[in-house]
């Protein structure tokens, strides 16, 4: 069981005057910054704010705890260190990739983009269908938004070259099925992208295990600073052109980040990494290799009960519309409902009233809300939490909600 008094302790807005008395749901826009982060900002600015690399001591200094970033990300991820860059945001980071696949690709040549996604991750790729791309939607279920792994199959044939879809939408909810997405996407000979920023503050996955060749996220919703983490395996650069200056192109922290990594940022990241491994050393895990593992399982102890409790009680109401599934087991702890007689809107307002954060709107998956046959603009309600989230958090929601409702 997860020692949640030691966790909040890790955060300082749970000591704020204007956030302690609050409960927090939209960690899906944004987590809060653990203590670990803050600090390493404050030190980096405070005594190692030059340019990095160079031989007096305050740049060496620096350069080494920016080049720690790739290497204890990439234990957590299980890939290569030089698998693993930082760039400015997930939406800046597929835009260049998308950009550079597109000199890797000719007429004719087709990528397959699931409904489900982000417009970061649906709109870079879709505007490719401009230079001659064939760019297939996969899509969902207009019922729930759930993606059918049949009708991704009957999409696959020799002439695809990449796979992009969400390890778990913001809006759904849904784990997706990545590793048998992976091994059908392979069979054909292509490659797949994975956006996994609405995942990886459950837990960062192991992407060796799960498939993806390219793999997304963002630490600013994994507790840390706005920075976007691109993995790309070494076996599918060739299907991206380096988007670095050209004497950058064989720098592995580089050749994908035009204008280069924030270096204050990447410096900072590592808190991240410092606040998983002081987490599961608290809860006597000693081992380096499974630590990754362990704060994953973790996460997930934290957060799964309180899924299973929200889900219970947007069952017993016939005037909600839960979206994506009802199973506990088969998704994250983002939960998102709309209802026919009262907006989105409006009851996020009434809940901030009531101390209560939660987000309502359409969270740039505005496609997905149109192929559900829901108002873009009118938008969900979205109940997102994390491992730090408390059951007094949850029965303050729901005592909340019945007023409301």
């Amino acid at each position: 069981m997860i020692d949640l008094d030691f966790v909040r302790r890790q955060f300082p807005a749970f000591a704020t005057p204007s956030l302690r008395e609050h409960s927090f749901f939209e960690n899906a826009g944004g987590s809060y910054m653990c203590q670990h982060v803050i600090d390493r900002f404050n030190r980096y600015f405070e005594q190692r704010k030059v340019q990095p690399y160079y031989a007096f001591e305050a740049s060496k200094i620096a350069g080494t705890e920016i080049d720690l970033a790739p290497t204890r990300f990439a234990r957590y991820l299980n890939v290569d260190a030089n698998e693993v860059l930082f760039g400015p945001s997930t939406s800046q980071n597929t835009y260049v990739l998308a950009r550079a696949c597109l000199e890797r690709l000719v007429q004719g040549d087709a990528i397959i983009v699931s409904a489900q996604e982000h417009e970061a991750n649906s709109g870079v790729w879709r505007k490719l269908a401009d230079y001659g791309i064939d760019i297939r939607i996969w899509s969902i279920d207009p019922s729930d938004g759930r993606l059918q792994l049949s009708d991704f199959l009957s999409l696959l044939d020799n002439k695809v070259r990449l796979v992009v879809v969400t390890h778990c939408s913001n809006l759904v909810g849904e784990i997706n099925p990545v590793r048998q997405i992976a091994d059908a996407t392979h069979d054909a000979g292509a490659l797949l992208l994975v956006d996994g920023v609405s995942y990886c503050p459950h837990g960062f996955p192991d992407i060796d295990a799960l498939g993806a060749d390219i793999y997304l996220f963002s630490t600013y919703k994994t507790y840390g600073p706005h920075q976007g983490v691109m993995v790309i395996r070494n076996v599918a650069r060739h299907l991206f052109a380096p988007q670095s200056h050209f004497f950058n192109h064989e720098n592995s922290m580089k050749w994908m980040v035009p204008a280069g990594p924030d270096h204050a940022q990447m410096a900072a990241a590592n808190g991240v990494i410092d606040y998983f491994d002081a987490l599961d050393k608290h809860h006597g895990g000693r081992d380096d290799s499974e630590r990754p593992r362990r704060v994953a399982a973790l996460f997930k102890s934290a957060e799964t009960p309180h899924i299973k409790t929200l889900l219970e009680y947007i069952e017993t109401r016939d005037d909600v519309h839960l979206i994506g599934p009802s199973d506990p087991t088969l998704r994250t702890a983002t939960i998102s409902f709309v209802m026919p007689d009262m907006a989105a809107r409006s009851i996020s307002q009434k809940l901030a009233e009531k101390g209560i954060m939660a987000g309502a709107g359409h969270y740039y998956a505005f496609r997905l809300f149109s192929k559900m046959g829901l108002d873009p603009e009118a938008g969900a309600l979205r109940i997102s939490f994390v491992h730090y989230t408390s059951a007094s958090d949850i029965t303050k929601l729901i005592g909340a909600l019945e007023e409301i409702l």
